[in-house]
């Protein structure tokens, strides 16, 4: 009760000074577990990943676009598998250096935590900040895949920490498992969610059915030893896309749940990530202290590797995402000047560009490389957050033999340290380098204006009266419009939520 009311005052006063809620807790919070007489709070690894994770990368994922995400996609791959592969082997190879008594397999365990960083809290900033719509669309693709792929190599490490993997060829082989089967059962989930919801039509039980998906899909994945993650991530995409634009799902007062859980999802979003950022805060006394009283890796050590880590995190982010994009961009020049000099190339890549873009709309057509000032905004977004956290305080106090686990203080240390330096350094001169970039949206305003006054165009047309029979004629005008490519997911979304409201206030004054 004591954090919850106090994150409503920090996040409060946060807001209205543009400041991170997130860090002032973390902060806040480890300052306070100085305090004589403050109790150690301590949860089962268990309970904490799977009670803070599934519901938390749910809601983030309810608003993603898919048409978006497929357009960004090579760049989604390049930052969320690629670059997380690459930062968590670089950062383990690293720390089994800086840390040589915690073991290969525990130093995985360290890196695959420090892995993701946490660009939704930038996205959720977004418009703000004046970010180019394409680089909030990256961030967030990333945020969603980064997620699943570090917990994915985390929940490897730690079997490896526990014996449970013999060779590096096993544990390539359970991560196309997790991720086949996770996203497997995601799909089969959100397929009997929809099925259920359209028998219910109760906006109680349909917003708790809600909440109970993500937690289904994490335990049952965990049950076959797949990726909990990816099978909360597909069920989310599926379900909130039917949901809200696939006619067949807009059954009568589905508008009801729809209001309902665009209300619910932000409470538990504040709850979770302002429990879990004071979570971790207050162990930072506690983990200090069982630092002091170990020889090895023992506290200076510990502080030395957290430091060269951080500064690490950041360079191997800045390296990775000018490499990847770098590499891009140099390949589409070279394509250029081959397909000006070269004819039967030009005519073998139309041919290969019209049988790949068939049937598709300009909207699903894949973008080009980043521009350089859309590498340096992303490639700057490397803060750490919830998900580390998370995954650092969900590291087991023993391993599957009963014995210590190896470097469990330090690993949750240099978590804390090197999240909390990534948002001071980055999360706080994110908006002076935006400013200095002088990223011009404003055509890509314009015609985000001009794509909502069409959708509007098309709801008007659509609507003839006031039964809720034309409400359901403009939802699914829009619908046939995001298909059509006409308009984006997240203009007719906005839309959608608008007409939701006017049935409910028309219902609400008869």
């Amino acid at each position: 009760m004591l954090i919850v009311g106090a994150g409503i005052v920090i996040t409060a006063v946060a807001h209205r000074r543009n400041l991170q809620p997130g860090l002032i807790v973390v902060t806040l919070a480890a300052a306070a577990s100085f305090l004589p007489g403050m109790p150690r709070l301590e949860l089962e690894s268990e309970v904490m990943l799977a009670l803070v994770v599934p519901p938390l990368l749910y809601s983030a994922t309810r608003g993603a676009s898919f048409t978006a995400f497929g357009q960004n996609l090579r760049a989604i791959i390049n930052l969320g598998v690629l670059l997380v592969l690459g930062t968590a082997a670089a950062l383990g190879f690293l720390s089994s250096w800086l840390l040589p008594t915690i073991g290969l397999a525990a130093a995985f365990v360290l890196g695959s935590v420090l892995a993701p960083p946490d660009t939704i809290t930038t996205v959720s900033h977004g418009e703000e900040l004046g970010l180019p719509r394409r680089v909030t669309t990256i961030l967030t693709g990333e945020s969603l895949v980064n997620d699943a792929t570090a917990l994915t190599l985390f929940t490897i490490a730690i079997g490896a920490v526990s014996g449970v993997h013999a060779s590096w060829g096993s544990g390539i082989r359970d991560f196309f498992y997790n991720a086949g089967v996770g996203l497997a059962i995601g799909a089969g989930l959100a397929l009997i969610t929809l099925w259920v919801r359209r028998i219910l039509r109760n906006p109680t039980l349909e917003t708790t059915l809600a909440l109970l998906v993500p937690f289904t899909a994490f335990l049952l994945a965990e049950q076959v030893h797949a990726s909990g993650i990816l099978a909360v991530v597909m069920a989310a995409f599926s379900i909130s896309i039917n949901t809200s634009l696939d006619p067949r799902h807009q059954y009568p007062g589905a508008y009801r749940t729809r209001l309902q859980e665009e209300a619910f999802w932000p409470v538990v979003d504040f709850l979770l990530e302002t429990f879990v950022f004071a979570y971790i805060g207050l162990q930072l006394r506690f983990v200090l202290d069982d630092l002091r009283q170990s020889e090895d890796p023992g506290l200076s050590r510990t502080l030395i590797a957290a430091a060269v880590l951080l500064l690490a995190a950041i360079v191997i982010r800045i390296a990775g995402v000018y490499a990847l994009f770098g590499r891009w961009r140099l390949n589409d020049l070279l394509n250029k000047r081959r397909l000006a000099r070269d004819p039967e190339f030009a005519r073998r890549v139309e041919e290969h560009r019209t049988r790949r873009t068939r049937g598709r709309t300009r909207r699903d057509t894949p973008l080009g490389a980043p521009t350089t000032r859309e590498t340096l905004v992303v490639s700057w977004t490397g803060m750490r957050g919830i998900l580390t956290l998370a995954a650092a305080a969900g590291i087991p106090e023993t391993t599957e033999s009963g014995a210590e686990f190896p470097g469990r203080s330090a690993i949750q240390a240099i978590a804390l340290i090197v999240t909390l330096g990534t948002l001071l350094i980055q999360g706080t001169t994110i908006r002076f380098l935006v400013n200095w970039l002088r990223l011009d949206v404003r055509e890509e305003r314009e015609q985000s204006a001009a794509m909502r006054q069409h959708a509007n165009d098309l709801v008007n047309a659509a609507a003839t009266g006031t039964a809720d029979d034309d409400y359901d004629k403009q939802r699914a005008a829009l619908s046939h419009a995001v298909t059509e490519g006409t308009v984006d997911e997240e203009t007719a979304r906005s839309l959608i939520n608008e007409i939701d409201l006017r049935q409910a206030a028309r219902h609400t004054l008869t």
